[in-house]
């Protein structure tokens, strides 16, 4: 177990039961948590994030990886509880005010997960007052919105202001993503990052909080 072989192919596959029970036999094992964590989940899902990127695999396949990382990651929460295991930093995200869509969001937030993340998933038509709440309540790292539609795009800036207002923007950063949404789009609103894809923006996020 000591090279994670077994537990690499069942994520990479998407075989959810078979990467659940591999996880299992490392704990068992008496393998360290944060083994587990970083060089059995989090390197499996760069790689499979990296695939993605490259188009060597698609959303589907990106997806059923994506869900079989999350089952095991359940298993390692009890120790995230006991503050046994390390995290890159939190995440709060969410699709914005009027937007329902959430395909590319969830995506973003395993893969962000997988990436040693702690994520708190606000889910569709999130509020700017929500953002402001849950960002004074839980102290993320980073915030991340999306937007799908290109009619919803200015609660992006709606929410940035907010957090101004609030006196929290400077406490965070923030990257947006969506399929209208564009790196110049990113620039003029004042949000810190942009990714295109939930590959990019596990490579965002890492960038952002200065541990690339």
């Amino acid at each position: 177990m000591s090279d994670f072989k077994l537990l690499f192919d069942s994520i990479s596959r998407g075989h959810i039961n078979a990467a659940v029970a591999e996880t299992q036999k490392a704990l068992d094992a008496g393998i360290r948590v944060q083994d587990i964590l970083d060089r059995g989940l989090i390197a499996t899902m760069n790689t499979v994030g990296e695939r993605f990127s490259k188009g060597l695999i698609f959303v589907p396949q990106m997806l059923r990886s994506a869900r079989a990382m999350q089952e095991c990651t359940k298993l390692l929460k009890p120790y995230f509880l006991e503050g046994n295991i390390t995290t890159k930093g939190k995440v709060l995200i969410g699709t914005v005010k009027g937007d329902l869509h959430d395909i590319g969001k969830n995506l973003v937030s395993m893969m962000l997960e997988g990436a040693g993340f702690t994520i708190t998933d606000l889910g569709v038509d999130v509020l700017p007052e929500t953002f402001v709440q849950k960002t004074r309540e839980l102290e993320p790292d980073i915030i991340g919105l999306s937007a799908l539609l290109s009619t919803t795009m200015p609660a992006m800036p709606l929410t940035i202001e907010a957090l101004e207002k609030a006196g929290l923007r400077d406490k965070v950063k923030i990257m947006i993503g969506g399929a209208p949404v564009t790196e110049k789009y990113a620039q003029k609103i004042n949000a810190d990052s942009y990714a295109s894809d939930a590959g990019s923006a596990v490579l965002k996020a890492k960038k952002l909080l200065g541990i690339l």
